[in-house]
């Protein structure tokens, strides 16, 4: 019988860990599942090289935030998608993940255009069957949060270059706005500039860089 590789990322090990017992026990029509689970970005990345040089994961399950032991700034399961794109191109990418809003969704959406996003909390054994089932043969597959997510109407998308998440980045380690300029490839009023429209961007527009980190922490971008 045919085997689905897929490969679970996720920090936390029961959640990749239930997802591996239901799916594997599940019958589907015409093949049977066989799952790989990761825990940090960089154990993904190396997985999924290495099942590149052979025989690539058919579907690639990710959450947004990643445990990450390295030094430097954060690296997101975003991230680990668009590597996915560019190193395991044939691979499917489905977010799993407790993020719903739509500004965090529709971000990805335009990074990575994956087949599918589910929101944990409407996870279960028969949504799980239903997402492989759709992902293999008729993608995309979403559930009802992200659906209204993506659907819905924003006043303005949100769309963070590196630059932006450098900044956020360094804000949220406590790097003074003159200080980035080490770091980041903008004069200091290139860099305000761009703290400004953040801000903007995140709707805290008249509050502190405080206010500004804790947004971006609250929809996954730190």
């Amino acid at each position: 019988m045919k085997k689905v590789r897929i490969l679970a990322v996720d920090d936390h090990e029961m959640t990749t860990l239930g997802y591996k017992f239901i799916l594997e026990d599940s019958d589907f029509e015409g093949f049977k599942v066989q799952m790989d689970t990761a825990k940090s970005y960089e154990e993904a990345t190396k997985r999924i090289e290495e099942a590149a040089k052979g025989i690539p994961y058919d579907i690639l399950l990710l959450d947004i935030q990643l445990s990450n032991p390295t030094d430097g700034p954060a690296k997101t399961g975003e991230d680990l998608g668009v590597f996915a794109r560019k190193v395991s191109p044939n691979s499917k990418i489905v977010f799993m993940s407790s993020f719903s809003d739509n500004y965090r969704i529709n971000s990805i959406m335009q990074a990575v255009d994956p087949e599918g996003y589910m929101v944990k909390t409407e996870i279960d054994q028969k949504s799980l069957q239903a997402m492989v089932t759709t992902v293999l043969n008729s993608p995309p597959y979403y559930t009802q949060k992200a659906l209204v997510a993506i659907r819905k109407k924003m006043a303005q998308d949100i769309s963070l270059d590196e630059n932006d998440k450098k900044i956020l980045y360094h804000l949220s380690i406590g790097t003074k706005t003159k200080d980035m300029v080490k770091f980041i490839s903008l004069s200091l009023p290139g860099i305000e500039n761009r703290k400004r429209q953040l801000k903007s961007l995140f709707g805290v527009e008249k509050q502190n860089d405080q206010a500004l980190i804790t947004a971006s922490r609250n929809r996954g971008f730190i």
